[in-house]
């Protein structure tokens, strides 16, 4: 196995920096908190999370591993982030969070230890942190069991995208720390498509998530212009 970690530590330092906040649903992490049971809902209604073993890979502090795990799953949270990792771990304690573990290890190098070996693995927020997409992709391929369910969800890369995820939630709305996403990173949905495809994963269902600045709500839509979610399944 190569030595070279898939991952911008300039990006780990980041989510290090805030990994205290992870819980804060005030902070900066408040579009994760406001998201999460949209998503949890999205992934528990496709593929049943009840007495399934699921990974969540770029776990964080651990806000959707922690609700799945409480769906009935039983999870295991990956990050590289050793910060907010701690957060997680803490977390769990404190609110007595049982058939959840987090782990310090990248998701490649687990795909070599453990293949095949999870109902479920899932994917949020992460693809557009990282120098190489497509070897996280393919890595959730190898890690999930034939027919199981891999779920991504990241962010566009238009114009569109550009103002609203960037230029609008973090330096006009403040919903975001500045620096959060680099458009260059963004993910386009064919270009998703197309690792999914060349890592066997057949892409099942695709679900837009929109915002109301005004509201201040979130909900799933058809529109995939800016965040988008994926839904995929092993291709035996």
């Amino acid at each position: 196995m190569s030595d070279i970690v898939n991952a911008d530590p300039a990006e780990l330092a980041k989510f290090s920096a805030l990994a205290h906040r992870w819980w804060d649903p005030e902070s900066e992490f408040r579009p994760l908190h406001q998201i999460n049971p949209l998503r949890l809902d999205w992934i528990n209604g496709l593929s049943g999370l009840q007495n399934k073993r699921v990974l969540d890979v770029g776990c964080g502090g651990g806000i959707l591993a922690d609700s799945m795990a409480r769906k009935g799953a039983d999870v295991l949270g990956i990050d590289l982030a050793t910060k907010a990792l701690r957060v997680a771990q803490l977390h769990a304690l404190e609110a007595q969070t049982s058939h959840v573990e987090y782990r310090e290890i990248s998701v490649e190098a687990l795909a070599q230890e453990q293949p095949a070996s999870f109902d479920v693995v899932t994917c949020m927020e992460m693809l557009e942190h990282v120098p190489d997409p497509a070897s996280v992709v393919r890595a959730c391929s190898e890690l999930v069991k034939p027919g199981g369910w891999v779920f991504f969800s990241t962010i566009h890369r238009n114009a569109k995208a550009f103002m609203l995820a960037i230029v609008g939630a973090e330096y006009v709305l403040n919903m975001l720390p500045r620096g959060t996403h680099e458009y260059a990173k963004m993910i386009r949905p064919s270009e998703l498509a197309s690792h999914c495809r060349a890592a066997r994963l057949d892409v099942q269902h695709t679900r837009g998530l929109e915002y109301n600045p005004l509201t201040r709500r979130y909900w799933l839509s058809a529109d995939t212009s800016v965040n988008y979610l994926f839904a995929t399944r092993r291709v035996a």
